[in-house]
């Protein structure tokens, strides 16, 4: 029952007007403000309130109106994905042993046989796999490439569904509810999954905020932890148009 902090955090957009659906991580390590909590990272702010405070946190500093989540956890995750069917994901060369390293500490966790990858490239990934590709973060660009990793999952997890068919929705739904915490009724994901795919919005498009040169990585001591952390100090004025300019008026920063 250990609430934890949210490891990703990310934006959907259903972009009626320009046809789009955009898919908008924010960093984990965004130094921000938080209600009651003072200045601390994006991350805590689901620590110390829960989704409601994790939104409230994103609204006040990202320039938000935000009133809808969805939450999954990595067992959530990994159950969503081997529902339908695995994930279509290309594994570079630098990420094969990191991936298999994370594999083998996901399956001490629930005490099973590791399901190791072979190679590496174009190959579809269990539940497990798919989860263990996304925590990968010392290869690449850090934590960057990761939120990239992740909104590639997602988008794979998007196109698994796109390509069921409409009339297999209704039961999905059903299977999947299970394993998320989200504030929208079965009617409600329904119905926005069916309008969104009707409408031939096919493609998901992927921004990380703050974007490059906006931001710099500083050492700040942390009353919470009570120790020197690396937060992510960005241009917050900046970054607030850049993001609502993105998501209402189509403008890629």
């Amino acid at each position: 029952n250990d609430r934890g902090r949210s490891d990703a955090m990310m934006i959907l957009t259903v972009d009626t007007e320009h046809k789009k659906i955009k898919l908008s991580s924010l960093m984990r390590d965004s130094y921000v403000s938080i209600d009651g909590h003072g200045k601390d990272k994006l991350n805590h702010a689901f620590a110390f309130g829960g989704p409601q405070l994790a939104i409230k946190t994103i609204n006040q500093n990202f320039g938000l109106n935000i009133k809808d989540f969805v939450l999954v956890d990595y067992n959530g995750l990994e159950a969503i994905i081997d529902a339908v069917g695995g994930v279509n994901i290309n594994i570079k060369e630098n990420e094969f042993k990191l991936v298999n390293d994370y594999i083998h500490d996901l399956a001490v966790l629930k005490k099973i046989k590791p399901p190791y990858l072979d190679k590496s490239g174009e190959q579809t990934l269990t539940g497990i796999q798919a989860v263990a590709y996304t925590r990968i973060r010392y290869v690449g660009d850090g934590d960057y490439e990761r939120t990239e990793r992740q909104r590639r999952v997602l988008s794979a997890i998007f196109t698994e569904i796109k390509d069921a068919g409409i009339t297999t929705y209704p039961k999905m739904v059903n299977n999947l509810i299970p394993y998320v915490t989200t504030s929208l009724t079965n009617s409600e994901m329904l119905g926005l999954g069916t309008d969104v795919l009707k409408s031939g919005m096919s493609n998901i498009e992927q921004m990380r905020f703050p974007v490059d040169g906006y931001f710099q990585d500083k050492e700040i001591y942390s009353k919470t932890e009570k120790m020197n952390l690396w937060y992510l100090v960005f241009n917050q004025e900046a970054t607030r148009k850049q993001l609502y300019d993105y998501i209402f008026e189509d403008i890629t920063p």
